[in-house]
């Protein structure tokens, strides 16, 4: 069974050592939903809602949020993302916002962080604007769904 790397021989946490891995392409993806009233998607769908842009806003914070990743998560190590894009889609059928949230660079560590960082501010941020007409929003599934690259190799999410 793998072992926590997070932690010395003490149970003390501590950033993990990264010098000797190899450089290689990483990439992750993550995924988030919000689940809404038809009639608070609707308002985001028309563009009728009075804050703006619900959809766009989100995509800038989710981008903004993987570059801060680091400053969130305590034992992140700070990455030099060559990409990062953020993209959300309406579901009618389940009165549902949709977000994915990939993240890529050549470097000796994952980017699942920044991707999960990505996709759960996009998440909070549609919470954020939309929550004055619906406080019943619930934010859910956020998970890994890729991530490739690195000794590990490929995880597809089942």
């Amino acid at each position: 069974m793998a072992e926590f790397t997070h932690f010395d021989a003490e149970g003390k946490a501590q950033m993990v050592d990264v010098g000797a891995k190899e450089e290689t392409e990483r990439v992750a993806t993550a995924a988030a939903t919000v689940l809404m009233a038809p009639e608070t998607l609707r308002m985001i769908v028309d563009g009728g809602h009075k804050k703006g842009d619900v959809l766009g806003v989100a995509r800038l914070a989710g981008i903004m949020a993987a570059k801060r990743t680091p400053d969130l998560i305590p034992l992140c190590h700070p990455l030099a993302l060559t990409s990062v894009s953020v993209d959300l889609s309406c579901d009618d059928t389940r009165n549902a916002v949709d977000i994915t949230a990939t993240c890529k660079l050549k470097g000796r560590t994952g980017v699942e962080m920044e991707a999960l960082t990505a996709a759960s501010v996009a998440a909070l941020t549609v919470y954020d604007m939309c929550k004055a007409v619906d406080r019943g929003m619930r934010v859910t599934e956020v998970r890994l769904t890729h991530k490739s690259g690195g000794k590990s190799g490929t995880y597809e999410a089942p």
